[in-house]
């Protein structure tokens, strides 16, 4: 069964490795392998949240949960990101930068969809916005590089994709009001 404790010390422990995010990745995909012992270990997922598991200056543990239909705008993280997918799906668009544009309009860059059992590494830069098209709960770990709830982050509006500041609040009320969409 997942231990968090455990987890928490294994992600500490990669980080110390050269390449420490494809350690962290290492963690995380045999974490979420397991999609039972986490379900154990974290609960049966019944509504969009974010639950915090862990959290200091240099490393974040996340457990989001994403409601049927739920999208989250691009935006990015200012630190390296792992994440894991152990229900449901979650799919990724990547955005870039346009170059030489004043107000900091992005552009798709590319796509990969995670499912069970499925972990891949965000550099430090990567901008995305994350989308579960499934009618289930999509539950995830997602392990930062850094405080994800103190770093000065940036989103993109998703009718003009103009740059703005992360509004935390505000994505958190997205969860509530997916969960408010399903009655």
């Amino acid at each position: 069964m997942f231990d968090i404790d455990r987890f928490v010390e294994d992600c500490r422990a990669a980080m110390k490795d050269t390449d420490s995010l494809k350690a962290v990745r290492e963690v995380v995909a045999e974490a979420v392998a397991d999609p039972g012992g986490l379900i154990g270990a974290l609960g049966e997922p019944h509504r969009g949240t974010v639950n915090t598991l862990y959290r200091s200056d240099d490393l974040t543990i996340i457990n989001p949960v994403w409601a049927p239909r739920m999208t989250i705008m691009p935006h990015n993280h200012n630190m390296w990101a792992v994440i894991g997918v152990y229900t449901g799906r979650e799919d990724n668009i990547f955005w870039r930068r346009i170059k030489d544009d004043p107000e900091g309009h992005i552009e798709a860059a590319g796509a990969d969809t995670l499912g069970p059992g499925k972990a891949v590494p965000l550099g430090k830069n990567i901008i995305h916005s994350v989308t579960n098209p499934t009618g289930i709960f999509t539950s995830a770990i997602h392990v930062y590089g850094g405080n994800f709830f103190e770093e000065h982050r940036s989103e993109w509006d998703p009718e003009d994709l103009s740059e703005r500041d992360y509004d935390i609040e505000k994505n958190m009320r997205l969860f509530e009001e997916a969960n408010a969409r399903l009655g």
